[in-house]
């Protein structure tokens, strides 16, 4: 057995294109349109695990783009996605400028969390050892939940 992928139901393709792919930094490996089901599937992965066989690489995260709008919730409930990233201040750094609130800022150094547009929470890990605690980090506060 080995895990293959999360899946991630969205409401805006777009807007969670630009969070997923432009701000947190993964890129797309493929896309379906299934016109007869009336979805769109697009699949996401860290860009160091492209550089991986397909066999090797870590889990990928699939977006679930249903054309017809039905409302979801409860993206609380679902847990979080987790990525390591090179550096942890300019992530939170990119995502912060592009307009992404950082609720649980990485005053350690070490991690931190922020939420997609449909509430799907994601950490971020710092890879290696923690950086050393920087402004504007140490002193902002949570925000929201995570």
């Amino acid at each position: 057995m080995r895990y293959l992928h999360t899946m991630v139901r969205v409401t805006d393709l777009d807007a969670s294109l630009r969070f997923y792919v432009d701000l947190l930094g993964l890129q797309e490996v493929r896309r379906l349109e299934n016109e007869a089901g009336r979805y769109t599937l697009v699949f996401l992965a860290a860009p160091k695990d492209l550089d991986r066989s397909a066999a090797e690489r870590s889990p990928e995260v699939e977006l679930t783009f249903n054309w017809d709008p039905e409302p979801y919730d409860g993206g609380r409930n679902f847990g979080h996605l987790a990525y390591k990233v090179d550096d942890i201040h300019a992530a939170c750094q990119r995502l912060m400028d592009g307009g992404v609130v950082i609720n649980r800022p990485p005053r350690d150094g070490r991690m931190a969390f922020v939420r997609s547009p449909d509430g799907i929470s994601i950490e971020l890990l710092q890879e290696g050892e923690p950086l050393s605690p920087a402004e504007p980090w140490i002193s902002m506060p949570n925000t929201g939940t995570w």
